[in-house]
């Protein structure tokens, strides 16, 4: 099925596989799944990564913590954040399709007191005074039609992102594309937030790098992550275990 196109945006359109269903924008790349049945569930490998952020806070603090997205996607980031840990969630997208693709398909809720969704460019909306130091999660995943790389991904952009962060928030990011250049996003986002503040997880299977960037830099003990890690899994079902394994400081 299909959304029919507006402005010079992507047509967006939907195809199913088993249990899952993807979302494509005018292209076969899928820019988000869900399990029909469990809309709530984080399909892929790297979009549970990109909660990563919850290993650098105390995790009963994150139900009364704010998420911001930037890129909707399926939503699969924004219900998890809003429906399975109860955060105030906004997520920022461009294209109004995208937007009626997740409430029709997506089983994305209405705006709520606790959850909004808005129609914006994100480098601009985020420059806006009432984002800044006011995010404790932001998740950025920003793609195209083509996912030949991120749509924004200058060192003033991450700059901008850093400045909504709360003093403790973290960034995460997910790198993908033919024309991506790993080094590069590393080298923007350790001029705005420090090379210091930097933590990368090994690439999936499908190629996606999920890096993380702390508004302040912290190295948590073993023990302190090992801890925090079995309270993810226990509360929230993600393998944050798992994580440990595949996530260290990068040194750009």
């Amino acid at each position: 099925m299909t959304i029919k196109r507006a402005l010079n945006l992507p047509e967006v359109n939907f195809s199913d596989e088993g249990p899952i269903r993807h979302l494509h924008l005018d292209s076969i790349w899928i820019q988000g799944s869900m399990l029909v049945d469990a809309p709530t569930v984080l399909v892929h490998e790297y979009i549970q990564r990109m909660m990563a952020w919850l290993l650098f806070i105390d995790p009963d603090t994150a139900p009364r913590r704010q998420a911001l997205q930037l890129g909707l996607g399926a939503a699969s980031l924004t219900k998890f954040c809003h429906k399975e840990m109860r955060m105030k969630t906004t997520a920022i997208e461009l294209n109004p399709q995208v937007v009626a693709a997740c409430r029709g398909w997506f089983k994305l809720p209405q705006d709520n007191n606790r959850l909004k969704v808005v129609l914006a460019d994100a480098e601009q909306e985020i420059k806006l005074d009432h984002w800044k130091g006011a995010v404790d999660a932001l998740q950025v995943d920003l793609y195209d039609q083509e996912a030949a790389g991120p749509v924004l991904d200058s060192a003033e952009f991450y700059a901008d992102c850093r400045s909504t962060l709360t003093g403790d928030g973290c960034m995460t990011v997910n790198l993908f594309g033919r024309t991506s250049s790993f080094q590069r996003s590393v080298d923007n986002m350790a001029a705005a937030f420090g090379k210091d503040a930097l933590w990368a997880f090994k690439a999936t299977r499908e190629g996606n790098t999920v890096v993380l960037a702390q508004r302040a830099v912290a190295r948590p003990t073993r023990s302190v992550l090992l801890e925090r890690a079995d309270t993810i899994q226990r509360n929230w079902g993600l393998p944050a275990a798992k994580w440990l394994r595949a996530f260290k400081p990068v040194t750009p």
